[in-house]
């Protein structure tokens, strides 16, 4: 087992109420009043949820005025990141791309995918923020898609169907992850890499051995997103409880698929008590929140818009690790050592080369009912994990 992809960082080790900031300016002051307000105004105090706290918009349909230029120039936010996103023209990649087209860090945007983007790049290219929007199409193009880009996210795949696990999308979706980061392995290796094709727990490991094929594996920069849980885990919870929705905070840990989604409910800030038929209820509910969505789409799709938001965030709170912002974590599935499986998803947090720390308190003190549920996860996620490392071997040994 390679060694852990960082250092290992306690909640303690930082503070419990975070900075109000908008995009990552690397000479912003932190708690100073800005110029820009969130376009769901949504801004927790706490450090996984801090997309909510960014600025995905500008203040109104005029972003560009001459005033609010003067705005970003006097927060230093530069435009000068690359991003990906292959699989752009899908359900998923198609409002994901619109939502990072927001980004004030981001200089250009490019579009892949094997059908035809144009469409999508020259409606993007429309709205008037920094970013360039360039599009790929078919895989002569591929390589040029990668070039000199900072973040690839990975929404290609076929979707979820009315009785379909995320199981049932291996065979599929294993074989276009793995000649989609080949090329990445090519073209872009130093890049973060965020996988969202189903299933996770497969595609992320036949990534990495991918990579490893190719002498470029880096356990700090490759990520299953898995924000999507949490985003779930906080919204149900508020509901539940009658909380303000930008207050909560619930880690979830382990998987990306149903039992092997664990949120940890005796962890959610600020501090709230649940009884037992409440916890059943909430876990089980984040656990097949995918199936919910799934199932009200009535064969019509899964869950692309809140999968699309969630995985802006995971590239947001990226970009602004890699523009210098210290104060960056987030809930990803990764090379661990929380536990004795290679992979896991637990809270990290996010520097200029990747993951720099996990927060191994959030995995301490566990109530009975989350250890057992815990213990309960491993010997799938275990089974996922290797067959997407034999799926990878094996493609080895035939080629």
């Amino acid at each position: 087992m390679a060694a852990a992809a960082g250092a290992t960082y306690s909640v303690g080790s930082f503070p419990s109420v975070y900075p109000k900031s908008c995009f990552a300016a690397k000479s912003t002051t932190f708690g100073a009043r800005l110029p820009f307000r969130s376009m769901l105004s949504l801004k927790s105090r706490y450090p996984s949820v801090s997309f909510e706290r960014r600025c995905l918009t500008f203040r109104n349909s005029s972003a560009l005025t001459s005033k609010n230029q003067m705005s970003q120039k006097r927060l230093n936010v530069q435009a000068s990141y690359k991003v990906a996103i292959l699989g752009a023209g899908g359900g998923i990649g198609q409002p994901l791309s619109l939502l990072v087209k927001m980004s004030p860090l981001i200089s250009g945007l490019n579009l892949y995918d094997i059908a035809n983007v144009k469409g999508v790049a020259a409606d993007l290219s429309h709205c008037n923020t920094p970013s360039e929007v360039l599009a790929f199409t078919g895989t002569s193009e591929l390589a040029d898609s990668l070039k000199g880009v900072d973040v690839v996210v990975i929404p290609a795949g076929v979707p979820r169907k009315p009785g379909m696990t995320r199981d049932d999308l291996f065979n599929i979706n294993a074989n276009i992850v793995k000649d989609l980061i080949k090329a990445v392995a090519d073209n872009c290796p130093d890049a973060f890499i965020h996988i969202i094709s189903n299933p996770v727990n497969s595609t992320v490991p036949i990534a990495a051995e991918v990579l490893k094929q190719n002498g470029v594996y880096d356990p700090k920069k490759l990520f299953g997103v898995t924000t999507l849980d949490v985003v779930r885990a906080n919204t149900f919870v508020a509901q539940k409880k009658n909380l303000k929705l930008i207050d909560v905070d619930v880690p979830v840990v382990g998987g990306h698929a149903g039992i092997t989604i664990l949120p940890l409910l005796s962890k959610t800030r600020p501090s709230v008590t649940f009884t037992e038929q409440e916890i059943e209820e909430l876990t089980v509910r984040v656990q097949n929140a995918g199936t919910e969505v799934v199932e009200a789409k009535a064969g019509a799709g899964s869950a692309t818009l809140s999968m699309a938001y969630a995985a802006a965030r995971f590239v947001e709170s990226s970009l602004r690790a890699l523009d210098g912002d210290t104060d960056v974590y987030e809930c990803a599935y990764v090379q661990s050592e929380l536990t004795e499986l290679p992979f896991f998803a637990s809270r990290v947090k996010l520097g200029k080369k990747g993951v720099e720390g996990f927060i191994t308190s959030d995995t301490q003190n566990l109530t009975e009912y989350e250890q057992n549920a815990l213990e309960a996860l491993k010997p799938e996620l275990k089974a996922s994990i290797e067959k997407g490392v034999a799926f990878a071997g094996k493609k080895t040994a035939a080629a």
